[in-house]
């Protein structure tokens, strides 16, 4: 059973690395969703742009919108009462400067009961984590491959580039991110940078060595349709046993008055 009975904050967030906590992350982008990951005991809620493919059916991030997320951010927020609520920054809210960013995160946090906001990015992105950290707007950042950015890297790739990736990652840090994702980078690359760095590091496709894991809840699920990134662990097939349900459903409706 979960051994808390509040919602965790930043500070306790950054503070289980010290610590040596694993921290857990799961996607939610509805209301029973999210109820179900939050009274399971996951530490971190994330409601991830990946919204735009898993719910909206797209073929990337890219197409969703600042009032998309911000309305599917609202109902997981009525939802949680025990996981850290942290929402992603849609393309391109943190590319038009700074004080673009400070508002369409401003509104995320007014309209959504969250208490941080996820923008992909490092060394470019630190004047934009560093303003919104002033105005007291929580961030966490994202390194590695940055699906945001799926044209430019050429697809979805491993990204090897060490001294890049360092660099990202202590920029952020130094910008005053609260927390890192490492997407899709190697273990051991991902090892040093969680060495390097005081706060957490969450990875996704990198590796056991971060200070967390997060992947998508319905892809570990088995909800989604078609394939799943390889690195995914799956820990059930609901996918099948809804078809199951269904099937058995539609036979007993057209079995009445045969």
């Amino acid at each position: 059973m979960p051994d808390q009975e509040r919602q965790l904050t930043v500070p306790e967030f950054v503070a289980r690395k010290a610590a040596g906590r694993k921290i857990a992350v799961l996607t939610a982008y509805d209301y029973p969703m999210a109820a179900l990951l939050d009274a399971a005991g996951v530490d971190v809620i994330l409601v991830g742009d990946t919204l735009s493919m898993i719910i909206q059916g797209h073929s990337s991030t890219l197409p969703v919108t600042l009032d998309e997320m911000i309305y599917h951010a609202e109902m997981v927020g009525r939802a949680v009462r025990r996981a850290l609520l942290v929402v992603d920054m849609p393309f391109p809210t943190n590319h038009l400067g700074p004080y673009e960013a400070v508002a369409a995160a401003g509104r995320i946090l007014k309209e959504t009961r969250c208490q941080a906001v996820k923008i992909e990015g490092g060394q470019d992105q630190a004047d934009v984590i560093r303003t919104l950290v002033t105005a007291g707007i929580p961030v966490m950042a994202h390194v590695g491959l940055r699906p945001q950015s799926v044209h430019q890297l050429g697809g979805y790739k491993m990204q090897r580039d060490r001294e890049l990736l360092l660099a990202d990652a202590q920029a952020a840090e130094g910008a005053g991110a609260f927390g890192i994702v490492l997407e899709c980078i190697p273990a051991e690359l991902a090892k040093e940078i969680t060495a390097t760095v005081a706060v957490p590091t969450i990875g996704i496709g990198a590796g056991p060595h971060c200070d967390g894991q997060v992947l998508v809840s319905y892809d570990m699920l088995g909800l989604t349709r078609g394939s799943v990134p390889k690195f995914v662990k799956q820990y059930a097939n609901l996918g099948a046993e809804i078809d199951r349900a269904v099937r058995s459903y539609c036979q007993d409706v057209r079995a009445v008055g045969e």
